[in-house]
């Protein structure tokens, strides 16, 4: 009887280790064959850019043409909203002022952007180029089911940079003062 016992415990062990090896052996093969190749890696960034960015030139072709047909929000602070914004922008602030973020109001922001209509896409700005804003505020409307693009550059090049993004022979027939307005209306 105690052989028998011994034999079945190395029995079930073996029946174990075999188990354990055949699972991390399938696990291993499903990881390692469904890496993406690098020719995969650049679709799936090329998709995402597309997916989210949105050219400022075409912002400024249809803000030329008086017709935008996307809802631009400015995620700057209400008085530097007021102070010059893109015409056309709308303002839903994430900063109380200037040096102070509202990012712990989340409530405020997601009903602000559920209220937006809903026939035009959503195109967010902030600051500048790598701004953090307009990806932190984008990932918390995702989360809560609201999907927002984002303009290619921030206000600082729009505003002050202006031959940055702009083509070369534009450079002279377009001026940034004639795509930026003042005060609480877009």
């Amino acid at each position: 009887m105690k052989n028998k016992k011994i034999f079945d415990f190395w029995q079930l062990a073996l029946v174990m280790l075999i188990a354990a090896t055949t699972g991390a052996l399938a696990s291993w093969s499903i990881l390692e064959f469904s890496k993406p190749d690098t020719n995969q890696l650049i679709k799936q960034f090329y998709d995402t850019e597309l997916a989210v960015h949105v050219s400022p030139h075409t912002i400024r072709k249809q803000i030329m043409a008086g017709n935008l047909e996307v809802t631009l929000v400015d995620l700057r602070s209400q008085q530097e909203y007021e102070r010059e914004h893109v015409k056309g922008a709308i303002n839903i602030p994430t900063y109380r002022d200037p040096d102070h973020p509202a990012y712990y109001d989340k409530d405020r922001i997601v009903t602000s952007f559920a209220a937006l209509p809903k026939n035009k896409e959503v195109v967010v700005y902030c600051y500048s180029m790598p701004c953090m804003t307009g990806r932190k505020i984008g990932k918390l409307l995702s989360d809560n089911g609201i999907y927002v693009k984002h303009l290619g550059i921030g206000w600082n090049e729009w505003r002050y940079f202006w031959k940055l993004w702009n083509h070369e022979h534009e450079w002279n027939t377009t001026k940034a003062e004639d795509y930026i307005t003042k005060g609480t209306t877009p």
